[in-house]
């Protein structure tokens, strides 16, 4: 099977295309990558961002839909207005996941102000499912998150875009809310302290390899939660800075 990530390249290696191609070969499917940026950072900061010129992401995407059967997809790192619309035009009517990243582990700021909405309006229309953790779903809902409650309509309002939603609670009480066709499903986990560098990557990455297995997403989703609880669980530290999730270390 054929999964496609499309997304920012991470120099150190725990975050983004890195951690996606990791988390497919950990599942078991082949790896697909069409780079939106390349970034300059480490698990201490993120350097400098240079975005890959939008003729040549499309370039990526006319080879990769030439050769390969894709089963399904997922975006990552999208920086600009122009790049988010770019994906807009050539993905295809394989299943997409939606990792609306807004912020590195380390801090550094991967999306500008003005992307936001073309992701509300434009990306989310061609997502089967959106996976922001409590920052993200507070900015793409405009509503402060405190609970699970809050969490429920974020993910009710966030879905009005057209595709279900999961918000994580990693950051709160490790309890995710996912949104999916009018119904609330609620994914418990143990709270792992230290976070890591990646998660969220990693997470919709091992969801989007279910998708491209044709399993459903409600199973998609529950593998992918024990992946990355196992993944956080092993998390290292090859640098000075944040740990990295495992996504070897998983059995």
């Amino acid at each position: 099977m054929n999964a496609l990530t499309i997304a920012g390249s991470d120099s150190g290696g725990g975050a983004g295309i890195q951690a996606d191609l990791k988390t497919f070969a950990a599942m078991n499917v082949h790896g697909l990558s069409i780079v939106t940026s390349l970034t300059a950072q480490n698990t201490l900061a993120v350097r400098e961002v240079f975005d890959v010129p939008v003729e040549f992401i499309k370039a990526q995407f006319d080879a990769i839909h030439e050769d390969f059967d894709v089963k399904a997809a997922k975006t990552g790192m999208l920086s600009s207005r122009e790049i988010i619309r770019t994906v807009v035009k050539n993905v295809r009517g394989y299943p997409l996941v939606v990792d609306p990243v807004m912020v590195a582990e380390s801090g550094g700021k991967l999306l500008k102000d003005d992307a936001v909405l073309t992701i509300q309006k434009k990306l989310l229309k061609k997502a089967v499912l959106v996976t922001p953790n409590l920052f993200e779903a507070e900015i793409l809902s405009g509503i402060e998150i405190k609970d699970i409650d809050d969490m429920k309509n974020a993910a009710r309002i966030i879905s009005s875009s057209g595709c279900s939603t999961i918000v994580k609670g990693g950051h709160l009480n490790a309890t995710d809310v996912l949104y999916h066709e009018g119904e609330f499903h609620i994914f418990k986990a143990r709270k792992i302290g230290g976070g890591a560098h990646g998660s969220g990557c990693t997470f919709a990455s091992a969801i989007t390899a279910g998708l491209s297995k044709e399993k459903d997403l409600l199973s998609s989703i529950k593998d992918a939660k024990r992946f990355i609880s196992r993944g956080i669980k092993n998390a290292y530290s090859p640098g000075k800075g944040v740990r990295v999730v495992n996504q070897l270390k998983v059995r």
